[in-house]
């Protein structure tokens, strides 16, 4: 008896793409992708717990690591880089790491992710402890790279999640937080950048944008924290301001101008009443 296909690489739905007008393709590709959220939906009470579990290491010092290969190695990275700026925590609390390393970024490497004792390596080059996180990613769920670097963190007891795209995989078994997000076959066959991207990628937004809210970095619904790194969001910034203190602009620019941050701006005010 044969081995189940993965649902990662079973057959498309859609027969003769080629033969597809470019608004059936369109069409198709829409409908395909709007089953992902309905399926991380029922997810969520795995995420509620991956996230509390992240939340309480982070507030003793600890730090989140992203491993994956691929496109789920970018995914990490993207979400990684984007924390900084939108809530202003160092660029070393969220970590993203990929195989092949910073090349792998832009362009493939081969066999990058297959090797099982890299991750560990990369990993270790920032004194990973106990008191981090690590979330492994693979839509494939058995990715080498990303396994060694479970079964290493599980050693030094390290705890650990997983966002894959397959049901059991290794990773999920591995893992102490296992998130499986199964999303079907892809519209074009195999090619998991494209459902199993957009799931690991809407999956990532949830957790560290819970992870950053949970930490203290949001106020009621403002990014208080992000950096003032350009002209829109210096208008952003003065924007919640105006709107906190129920103050004019001119006022509001000034007082950022002066203190460097929104929040800073509103805890000075807070501190004066």
């Amino acid at each position: 008896m044969k081995n189940k296909q993965p649902e990662t690489e079973q057959e498309s739905l859609y027969k003769d793409l080629d033969q597809m007008s470019v608004k059936e393709l369109l069409t198709n590709i829409n409908t395909e992708d709007q089953k992902v959220p309905q399926i991380i939906e029922k997810q969520i009470p795995k995420i509620e717990k991956l996230v509390k579990a992240i939340v309480k290491k982070m507030q003793l010092g600890g730090r989140l690591f992203y491993i994956g290969a691929g496109t789920s190695g970018r995914i990490g990275i993207l979400d990684a880089s984007e924390c900084p700026p939108t809530f202003g925590v160092p660029h070393d609390m969220i970590i993203g790491i990929i195989a092949g390393g910073d090349t792998a970024i832009r362009k493939a490497v081969e066999n990058a992710e297959d090797d099982t004792e890299q991750a560990w390596k990369d990993l270790a080059k920032f004194e990973i402890s106990s008191l981090d996180f690590i979330i492994g990613i693979a839509a494939s769920g058995n990715t080498p790279y990303v396994l060694g670097a479970l079964k290493k963190a599980k050693e030094h007891n390290i705890k650990t999640g997983s966002i894959s795209c397959i049901s059991n995989g290794l990773i999920a078994q591995e893992a102490d937080y296992p998130i499986e997000v199964i999303v079907g076959p892809e519209f074009l066959t195999g090619s998991t950048r494209m459902k199993a991207g957009t799931a690991q990628k809407l999956t990532l937004n949830m957790i560290s944008t819970s992870v950053m809210i949970k930490l203290g970095k949001v106020k009621g619904n403002k990014m208080v924290d992000m950096q003032l790194s350009n002209e829109k969001l210096v208008k952003r910034g003065i924007k919640m301001i105006m709107e906190e203190l129920g103050i004019e602009y001119e006022l509001a620019e000034e007082l950022l101008h002066q203190h460097k941050s929104v929040r800073a701006v509103l805890l000075d005010h807070s501190s004066k009443k």
